[in-house]
């Protein structure tokens, strides 16, 4: 009993546990705000020697995840200017930024810079989340934090390496699907970036797939030189424009066909397969996220590729042929 508690909100139950609530709100608040205000300075004081990470999640500590009730009630709340339902989802998440960020480990920034610009984008997606529109917060949320990641790794590296006409370009592209995504409760396709802009849909793609390589083959490899991946992969698949586009297509129809399932279901295989903006995930990294134990998400995921394949199928289509030409 001395341990600290985690409200639960029933579903369409707000009402009767508001008091509840509001009592957890005070006791959370002092804490979340000391929190933030130590996770958001700058530690420069902090031992070099000392692995970053750790001392990193040692300051975040254990803040238990909101369940998708309490996503709903906090969220309300911070849309109405409540600070400490804000502080609640910001601490909430925090996790969230540091699995994002090591993705992006080794591409120009530390990781611990990484992390900060990731919080960024935590902030920004608490600031803008509209419970009232049914997905989960860290759905929305890690398409804020990966965007202000890449926006710096771009702004630190890129531009040096980059035409600044081509930077221009791609800026306006990156703000479009931005502006998209907090109109659409999904990462925007490129047919949909391509409309808002009236551009081509294959020049969409064409800076979308120099938006997500340019900065991991530009990344230095190490040693005594200043040589970088690109100069020293060989290519050996031969992949020409032609033959990326398809691969393009591909995708944009296996999107396309989890429109036809339920939203469930198409959660679990986008996190699985990291599809819809996702990174591909482990069956138990994907309960974590969406708040369901490892053997639900197998099910869903057997029922869900099982109705796929019976889609497909109808169209004389390999699924698994098909997810094997993305992986």
């Amino acid at each position: 009993m001395g341990q600290e508690k985690t409200v639960v909100l029933e579903v369409n139950a707000f009402s009767d546990i508001e008091d509840a609530v509001e009592r957890e709100l005070v006791k959370a608040d002092k804490k979340a705000e000391e929190q933030l205000e130590d996770i958001l300075a700058n530690k420069e004081d902090k031992p070099k020697n000392l692995d970053v990470t750790q001392l990193y999640l040692g300051e975040i500590g254990f803040s238990p995840l909101l369940s998708a009730e309490e996503e709903v009630y906090f969220s309300r709340r911070a849309l109405k200017g409540d600070e400490a339902s804000r502080k609640r989802m910001i601490v909430s998440n925090l996790r969230l930024v540091v699995k994002i960020a090591r993705r992006y480990n080794n591409r120009g920034l530390a990781l611990l810079d990484l992390i900060e610009e990731g919080n960024l984008g935590l902030i920004r997606a608490v600031e803008k989340f509209d419970p009232e529109r049914g997905f989960r917060f860290s759905t929305y949320a890690t398409w804020w934090i990966r965007q202000t990641i890449e926006r710096a790794i771009m702004n630190q590296t890129r531009t040096i390496r980059l035409p600044i006409h081509v930077v221009k370009e791609l800026n306006v592209y990156l703000r479009a699907a931005r502006e998209l995504s907090q109109m659409l409760d999904h990462e925007p396709t490129p047919q949909e970036i391509a409309e808002s802009l009236d551009k081509p849909v294959r020049d969409v793609i064409k800076m979308l797939r120099l938006n997500e390589r340019i900065t991991s083959v530009d990344t230095p490899i190490g040693g005594e030189n200043d040589k970088v991946l690109l100069d020293v992969i060989a290519d050996n698949k031969g992949h020409g424009p032609e033959e990326d586009l398809q691969d393009s297509d591909i995708k944009l129809n296996i999107i396309k066909w989890l429109e036809d399932l339920n939203p469930k279901q198409r959660e679990v295989l986008a996190r699985r397969f990291g599809l819809l903006g996702h990174e591909p995930s482990t069956l138990e990294d994907v309960g974590l996220e969406i708040g369901l134990t490892r053997e639900r998400v197998r099910q869903i995921q057997v029922e869900a590729l099982r109705r796929l394949r019976d889609m497909l199928g109808h169209k004389g289509l390999d699924l698994e042929a098909l997810f094997n030409k993305l992986t």
